[in-house]
């Protein structure tokens, strides 16, 4: 087995070269010893997203956890976040996720969670230690099957309730997952919705669902232009990260989206509270909290991270760039981009105003969004390293997660994705000039290293 698709902070791989249907079942049988290394019984429950692939994984899984002794609630072709929701509403001890997220279609793999949290780090490291020894329970699970949409859309209308005026909405699910939920949570909300890609199609023949990538809010962005939209909506394949785009048909980014949210609960709750962010994100962003009040957290990025500083902090709300929005006021503390839109469309209808008239008043910086360099899996944490040397030479650096040169008027940030075999950069700055300035000066230096930007 590829010891590889054991990562940071989920299982991912090439579905039949490192992600085979054997290594679906050890995984299963891993999870059941995990369990039982920690005198923990009961039920699991198991989802899948709409990736082809995602139903011989479930199967190959789910022999492997019932083999070890673990019964089986099995949820269907849901969200991911829904997957993290039922661990809140069923007679569960933890859940996997079979999902690609944003990979491209040839990639599957595995969100695991015990209890409530996360499995990452050592935790998933542990996994392969007992597939390496082997080391199973024996015994006899059983397998029943939930229906949950319903009932999660239920407790978001309730919780969000009904909006306070009409908006006009265009939702791009890109074919994903989040296809299946999208306009029947939307339209109880009251909302006058346009739906885009939402027949769920886990090849994603329309564009990639990863509203990262400006190309793939094309069809979105028009949409919103074409009907005279409020905004627009866009989800990733497994419906976990939000993209969004104003009436004007601008990107609004996952950092400013966040400021959207940061705003809103600390006006609601006093202030004072932290509110975390990723390394990634506009210098725009903690400036906006702490002007609102809050105290700006940057950290590591990563959704079991993000998660487990939150609740140490007690955090209310978190962000990261790629549009994972996490919830822990008045939701359950993980990332889920259908009750982020729900709640956003919230603020939106409250203020009577635009998303253009909400963010009017946060300063500008000229930066790119996410690039993401090609870096093979042995080179990129090795890159990172020697790049925190060099510039720690001449510039206060962020090391946090990545390098984060800070310039003065501006930043550039190199950073090993933990999902894939990337670099992801990017640059901001005061003007243009010193944008380009501190682009090429980074850029150059990866040159050097025999990495093409």
């Amino acid at each position: 087995m590829n010891a590889g698709i054991f990562r940071q902070y989920d299982i991912r791989g090439v579905v039949g070269d490192d992600l085979t249907t054997e290594a679906a079942e050890a995984i299963g049988r891993a999870y059941a010893a995990h369990l039982a290394s920690r005198g923990i019984r009961g039920n699991v429950a198991v989802g899948r997203d709409n990736r082809p692939s995602g139903l011989a994984l479930r199967d190959a899984l789910v022999a492997g956890l019932t083999a070890c002794g673990v019964d089986v609630i099995d949820i269907g072709v849901v969200p991911t976040p829904l997957l993290y929701w039922s661990l809140h509403h069923l007679p569960v001890v933890g859940g996997i996720q079979i999902t690609g997220s944003h990979n491209p279609p040839e990639y599957n793999g595995f969100k695991l969670c015990v209890g409530t949290e996360s499995l990452h780090g050592a935790g998933i490291q542990g996994l392969l230690r007992f597939i390496r020894e082997a080391s199973y329970p024996a015994g006899e699970g059983t397998v029943c099957h939930e229906e949950v949409i319903a009932r999660y859309i239920d407790d978001i209308v309730a919780k969000v309730g009904p909006l306070s005026r009409p908006l006009k909405v265009v939702i791009d699910a890109g074919n994903g997952a989040g296809a299946l939920v999208a306009e029947a949570l939307f339209s109880r909300l009251g909302v006058a919705g346009s739906y885009l890609f939402c027949e769920s199609d886990g090849t994603f023949p329309n564009h990639h669902p990863d509203p990262t990538v400006v190309e793939n809010l094309h069809d979105l962005i028009a949409a919103v232009r074409m009907q005279g939209a409020d905004l627009g909506i866009a989800f990733d394949g497994d419906a976990d990260r939000i993209g969004l785009v104003d009436g004007d048909g601008t990107i609004i980014w996952g950092d400013h989206i966040l400021i959207l949210y940061a705003r809103d609960v600390l006006a609601r709750t006093g202030g004072g509270q932290s509110i975390i962010f990723d390394v990634k994100c506009s210098q725009a962003l903690p400036d906006a909290i702490a002007k609102a009040g809050g105290t700006p957290v940057m950290w590591k990025t990563g959704h079991s991270l993000i998660k487990d500083k939150m609740k140490e902090l007690h955090a209310p709300v978190a962000g990261e760039m790629s549009g994972h929005m996490f919830f822990a006021e008045g939701f359950y503390g993980h990332d889920d981009a259908l009750y982020g839109a729900a709640r956003l469309l919230r603020i939106v209808a409250d203020s009577g105003r635009s998303v253009q008239e909400l963010l009017s008043d946060v300063p500008p910086f000229f930066s790119t969004p996410e690039i993401r360099v090609d870096c093979g899996d042995e080179r990129k944490f090795p890159l990172v390293e020697a790049a925190a040397k060099h510039f720690k030479a001449t510039h206060d650096v962020i090391d946090v997660d990545g390098v984060r040169v800070l310039f003065g008027d501006g930043w550039g940030l190199i950073r090993a994705s933990n999902t894939q075999p990337i670099l992801v950069t990017r640059y901001e700055a005061l003007t243009q000039d010193r944008l380009q300035a501190i682009r090429d000066e980074m850029e150059g230096w990866l040159r050097s290293q025999g990495v093409s930007p």
